[in-house]
């Protein structure tokens, strides 16, 4: 059995595992994110990668990053809550410090990797998977492989100008109107609240509570999302698309974005539009990451 240390690399923890080949799970911690220290970061993965290596022979580094990633050079592009990680060849630095071979890539794209590997995309070739949160991301896979484009953008459905495009400079993106921060911001703004008072967790007890207006604010969140959902349908035509995040695990949720789908059917003879829940919730970076590790080895050997 081969075995490797996995990393998933957010702006407040780092999730780390100990995980064999077939994507089990030997062991499951966490650490706090290094703030401000490149230094601090690689300092952290090299102890934990050394504590492993005390009881188990190590074939590979798998880590989960934010950013646009280039899996080729190591380096991150893009704008994260870690400005530490963007310049240096990360995936270099880990692998000179440990010297086991190291291998990167997108959080959200190791998110679509794990549910194509072992979850709810296994018997599919295409896929496209959303993780819904404070903005939208997201991974396109088809051929089972993940497609990054040439800016390494491909994936970022959250950027979509939805609406307002007549009247702003660029419009309101699809992260703007129907991520949980959009929700946030759209019923602060007709309640007169503050947004940092609230949560999406409060905003559906409100709901529930009989605030109609809110009602009617979550109705408008889950048809923008349905949108976005139905133009991705038809413009990439996967097998199958996901949802992640939070909000997916929410009772009766999956149901009303495919009830609102099946509305807008233009034609009910064309094509089937459906989606379904991501299936491994918060470790779904960490069992990517390694995917995405032993693709990369399969690919060497091939070469």
């Amino acid at each position: 059995m081969n075995y490797y240390a996995v990393f998933d690399v957010g702006g407040s923890s780092i999730k780390y595992a100990l995980m064999d080949e077939v994507g089990l799970f030997i062991e499951k911690s966490s650490a706090p994110t290094p703030e401000t220290s490149l230094e601090l970061f690689v300092d952290t993965v090299e102890s934990i990668v050394k504590n492993f290596q005390k009881r188990y022979a190590l074939k590979g580094i798998a880590i989960s990053l934010p950013g646009a990633v280039n899996v080729e050079t190591g380096h991150i592009g893009g704008v994260t809550a870690l400005p530490y990680i963007h310049g240096p060849s990360i995936k270099e630095l880990v692998q000179e410090r440990t010297h086991i071979r190291v291998e990167i890539e997108n959080d959200a794209n190791c998110a679509g990797l794990a549910e194509g590997w072992i979850g709810a995309a296994k018997d599919v070739q295409d896929y496209i998977c959303i993780v819904i949160g404070t903005g939208i991301g997201g991974a396109l896979v088809l051929d089972k492989k993940i497609r990054h484009g040439k800016n390494r953008f491909a994936g970022e459905f959250g950027y979509m100008i939805m609406e307002d495009y007549f009247e702003e400079p660029i419009g309101k993106t699809w992260s703007t109107l129907a991520a949980i921060g959009g929700l946030i911001n759209q019923v602060a703004k007709r309640e007169g609240m503050d947004p940092n008072s609230l949560t999406g967790k409060t905003v559906f007890e409100l709901a529930e509570d009989g605030n109609k207006e809110i009602r009617d604010e979550i109705e408008k969140f889950v048809k923008r999302l349905a949108v976005g959902i139905y133009n991705l349908q038809y413009v990439i035509d996967p097998e199958k698309i996901l949802i992640g995040g939070a909000i997916s695990t929410r009772e009766g949720f999956i149901d009303q974005i495919n009830e609102t789908l099946n509305q807008m059917k233009h034609n009910k003879d064309s094509l089937t539009i459906q989606v379904e829940r991501c299936q491994f919730g918060n470790d779904s970076n960490l069992i990517g990451a390694l995917y995405h590790f032993l693709q990369r080895q399969s690919m060497n050997v091939k070469r």
